[in-house]
Formats: structure tokens, sequence, C-alpha cells
């Protein structure tokens, strides 16, 4: 690869890579093809989701991209479900605090090429935008790109369930009745999005620890492009994230072997060559 193949995806991943991550979505056979981009929290999944579409578009072709943070389930609907089960399930972000049957009838829609209503997150105020601010879709699409954290991770043993990894599972979590909640919705209730997908791309962090930075720079351009709304300190981010941490280290051992292409991310989130 050249120079400019290993470009900081805060301004891009390099055209290469983008065209390489397009071509192999099409070359699926599908007929509307599903392109999965995964990685850790700010890695740069929602970036190279955008460049795939643009480049689409470029060669005249229609395509949408759909995050898993746009079908959480509702804030009220979190605090039923932490009142039922367990406090930590009202906080957005792990297995299980996913609107699953929103995802699919979504892909459905655009599989059968109906006018589709794209649902949208509102992360600041932690609750889903109103319908009449989704990402209306008029047309039929040739391409889906769906993105998010821990797309195609498989569940844990439940052994490997027994020993607290963080802070929050130690003092907040100590009977691990909120981590096996988590672990047995991955098992049970994802594969049916997962088996969506005609390709999946893995973007490969340098360790688990660099998520806490990756994802207060998050945080800080949330704010900037809506000065007057509060998010979240970075001790809030601090805490946030081991939440994320159980299914990330999952996701760092087992999605290598199972992804059609893995990129590795240095520090600077700069593709690494192949």
């Amino acid at each position: 690869m050249n120079r400019g193949a290993h470009m900081n995806p805060s301004k891009g991943f390099p055209d290469t890579l983008v065209q390489a991550a397009l071509d192999d979505a099409l070359s699926a056979g599908s007929r509307l093809p599903l392109l999965a981009i995964t990685g850790l929290q700010g890695s740069g999944k929602s970036t190279l989701a955008a460049q795939v579409v643009e480049a689409a578009a470029r060669r005249g072709l229609r395509a949408a991209t759909l995050s898993i943070d746009d079908v959480y389930l509702t804030r009220a609907e979190r605090r039923e479900l932490a009142h039922r089960r367990h406090p930590l399930l009202e906080t957005r972000g792990p297995p299980g605090s996913h609107d699953l049957a929103l995802a699919l009838r979504t892909l459905d829609a655009l599989a059968a090429g109906e006018p589709t209503l794209l649902p949208r997150f509102d992360k600041l105020s932690d609750d889903r935008h109103r319908p009449d601010r989704w990402t209306r879709v008029d047309h039929p699409l040739d391409l889906v790109v769906v993105e998010g954290w821990f797309l195609g991770t498989p569940p844990e043993s439940e052994a490997a369930l027994l020993t607290p990894i963080n802070t929050l599972e130690r003092d907040e979590d100590a009977d691990g009745r909120w981590r096996r909640a988590v672990n047995e919705s991955l098992g049970r209730d994802y594969p049916a999005l997962w088996q969506r997908f005609d390709r999946l791309w893995y973007l490969q962090a340098p360790g688990f620890e660099i998520v806490p930075e990756w994802r207060w720079q998050q945080e800080q351009a949330l704010q900037a492009a809506e000065p007057g709304r509060k998010g979240m300190t970075r001790e809030q981010v601090e805490r946030f994230v081991q939440f994320y941490e159980r299914v990330s280290r999952q996701a760092m051992r087992t999605l290598p072997g199972i992804a059609d292409r893995t990129v590795q991310l240095d520090e600077q989130r700069t593709a690494q060559p192949d």
C-alpha cells in the first residue's frame, strides 16, 4: 500500500479501503447486499460507513446506513426493563438494550424496496428521536451498510462470567445477574440480525484501554455540534465504557476469526497495512 492508504479516519479512511469494502459487499450476489462494519467505540465505524455510501453514490448506486445505536430501546422501555430485571439494564449500549424487532422490520422493508423510515437515536437526550425526525428512504436501494460496536460477536461461556472484570461489575453486579442477562441476550436474540449480514468488516483497536479516550472524543464532538445541550463528563464516560468492556473484550478475542476482513488500527485510528 502507498502512504495515502493509511490516513487517519478523522480525515477519512483511504479510498482504497473504502472501495475494497464496497466491492466486497457488491460481490455478495444478494439482491440487496448488507455490509456490516463493526469495531469498538470510537474506532471509525460511522466514518467508514458514510464513505462507503458516498462511494456507492459516485457509482450511481443508492445506499443507506443504519446504526445499531439508532435502534436502542426508548428511555422509558429501558427504565421498565431495569425495574423488572436489574438496574444496570437502564443504560443503553450492551446487548439487551436494543429493539431488534424494529431493526429487522426496517431491514425487511428495505429489502422489499418499500418506502422506509430509518430510526434515529439522540445520544445527548438518551432517547429515540420522534419518527418525524427519522430518515426517509423513498426508493429501492442497491446497498445497506449497518454499523455497530459488537456486530457478529458471540456470547461468552458461563464460566467466563464468574469473575468481575472492572469496578462496575464488582460493585454493582456482585452476583453476576446483569452480565448473565447481557450474555444470554447476546446469544439468544442477536443472531437473527447477524444472519442478515452478507459481509462483516471489523475495525480492530490496538486494545480496550484506548476506548475511554476515543469515547471521550466522541462525546466532545457531540457536545460541540450542539453546544446548548449537556452531555457526559469525562468521569461519566469512564464509567460508561465499563458497561461495554466485557463484550468488547469478547469481540476482540473472537471477531478476527469471524469477520470477512479485519482492519488493524493504531491509537490514532490509522489503518495499518495488511
